[in-house]
C-alpha cells in the first residue's frame, strides 16, 4: 500500500509536483516581511512527506521493484538547500531595504515599540562584540527574523558582521526543520500525526528561543 494513501487531501496535494520547491522558497523569502506566513510548517510538512515517500520507495525496491503510480514527493537535500538559501536571501533583501530607504521610517516604528527597541539594542550590542547567537536564536522565534534583519539594516550594521550569522542561522533552522520532518516521516509515515508532531517540536523551539531572547541579561559581577 502506498504510504501516501489516505493521508488527507492537503498533505497529499502538497507533494503532487515539483512546484513544492517554489512554494517553500517563496514562503521563506516573504515571511521576513510577513511573519504570519507558515514557512516553517511548510518545510516540516514537505520533509515529512519526502521522508515517508523515500522509505516507501526503498521498501518497494527491496521487495518487488519500483511500483508504478507512486505520487511525486520532494527530495530532502534539495528541500534543505531551498529552505536555507531562501532564508539567507530573504534576510539580505530585508537588510538592504531597511539600509537604503527604511532607516528613518523603520526607526520611528521601532521607537514606538519598547519590545522592538530592546531587541534592536541587544542586536547591536551582540554584533559589536563579534557574536551572533542572537541572530541564530531569532531565526526560530516568532517574528524574530524580521526584527533582526530589518533592525540590522536600519541601524547601519555592517553586512560582513550580519550576513555570516544570518547564513549560520538559516543553515541551522533549515536543518532542524527538515530533520524534524525526516524523523516524523520515518517514524509515523506521511500521516497527519507524522506532520503534526514535528510541527509541534518546531513551535516548542520557537517558544524556547523567544524566552531566551526576552530574558534579561545577567548583571555584571561586582569587582573585587
Amino acid at each position: 500500500m502506498n504510504v501516501l494513501d489516505g493521508t488527507g487531501w492537503s498533505l497529499q496535494s502538497l507533494t503532487s509536483g515539483p512546484w513544492i520547491y517554489a512554494a517553500v522558497t517563496t514562503s521563506i523569502l516573504l515571511d521576513v516581511f510577513l511573519p504570519v506566513l507558515p514557512s516553517g510548517i511548510l518545510v516540516v510538512t514537505a520533509a515529512t512527506a519526502a521522508s515517508a515517500a523515500s522509505a516507501s520507495a526503498a521498501g518497494a525496491l527491496g521487495t518487488a521493484g519500483a511500483a508504478p503510480g507512486v505520487p511525486y514527493a520532494p527530495a530532502l537535500l534539495p528541500l534543505l538547500l531551498c529552505a536555507a538559501s531562501a532564508s539567507v536571501l530573504g534576510d539580505l533583501a530585508a537588510y538592504r531595504l531597511a539600509r537604503r530607504g527604511g532607516e528613518s521610517r523603520l526607526g520611528r516604528a521601532v521607537a514606538r515599540s519598547r519590545r522592538l527597541s530592546a531587541a534592536q539594542e541587544r542586536l547591536g550590542e551582540t554584533l559589536e562584540r563579534g557574536g551572533g547567537l542572537l541572530v541564530v536564536l531569532a531565526r526560530f522565534a516568532p517574528a524574530g527574523r524580521s526584527v533582526v534583519s530589518l533592525g540590522a539594516g536600519a541601524t547601519g550594521r555592517r553586512l560582513r558582521d550580519f550576513l555570516p550569522w544570518s547564513a549560520l542561522a538559516a543553515a541551522i533552522w533549515a536543518t532542524y526543520g527538515v530533520g524534524l520532518g525526516w524523523l516524523g516521516g520515518r517514524w509515523l509515515g506521511a500521516t497527519w500525526l507524522g506532520a503534526c508532531v514535528p510541527v509541534l517540536a518546531l513551535f516548542l523551539a520557537g517558544s524556547l528561543a523567544a524566552y531566551v531572547i526576552r530574558r534579561p541579561a545577567a548583571a555584571p559581577a561586582p569587582a573585587g
